[in-house]
């Protein structure tokens, strides 16, 4: 399943027409995105935090497959928020049921970065145990 939930709107979004990094925290890993590479979602939406970790064998908890129905994925954008789509009204009352809501949050499977500067992004400590490196 990935990231369309036909009983909500989705928000706009530009998918990046630039290459650029993401680097998760607490782990310290970072990826780099291929903008040119960006063509089918495996997880959430096409280019979305939880798609690009995904297919770069980062895991990060999604319970509901990606489809902005549940709140596990909820992610907080320490650098680089301003080249993210902005959330929908359906991500918002999502976000409301995520324990540590910030100014900051998003959901990972909703949050498409426009390529347009580097991003951080910090896992959760009630998610840390579930994000790990697969080799």
């Amino acid at each position: 399943m990935s990231g369309i939930n036909p009983y909500i709107e989705t928000s706009e979004a530009t998918l990046p027409q630039n290459n650029y990094k993401i680097r998760f925290l607490p782990e310290d890993v970072t990826i780099e995105v291929d903008a040119g590479q960006l063509n089918k979602a495996s997880e959430g939406r096409l280019g979305s935090i939880l798609d690009l970790a995904e297919k770069n064998e980062l895991e990060i908890d999604h319970s509901c497959g990606g489809v902005c129905a549940c709140s596990t994925c909820h992610v907080i954008i320490r650098e680089g928020l301003d080249s993210c789509n902005e959330a929908s009204e359906d991500e918002e009352d999502m976000l409301e049921l995520a324990p540590g809501l910030c100014p900051e949050s998003r959901l990972a499977c909703q949050c498409i970065p426009d390529g347009s500067q580097d991003i951080v992004v910090e896992i959760p400590g009630w998610n840390r145990n579930l994000v790990k490196e697969v080799h």
